[in-house]
């Protein structure tokens, strides 16, 4: 959970990979369309594969009620 931040000032406050404007939302757009994690890092070369699995992390997590919206 490192690797996505939350801050009010960055989109608003919705979830991005730390360091970055790319929302958590994003990627998984991306993957739901099919793009493969090798696409997405080469669109992004910015981006690690750790970033991809922390979005996917992360949204799982929210799915289990476990991460607080409150940040």
């Amino acid at each position: 959970m490192n690797r996505i931040n939350l801050d009010k000032k960055i989109l608003g406050g919705k979830p991005v990979i730390r360091g970055t404007r790319i929302a958590v939302y994003l990627v998984l757009d991306w993957l739901a369309v099919g793009m493969s994690e090798e696409e997405i890092l080469k669109e992004y070369p910015s981006l690690k594969r750790e970033d991809i699995r922390a979005c996917l992390s992360y949204a799982s997590k929210v799915v289990q009620e476990k991460v607080s919206f409150d940040r």
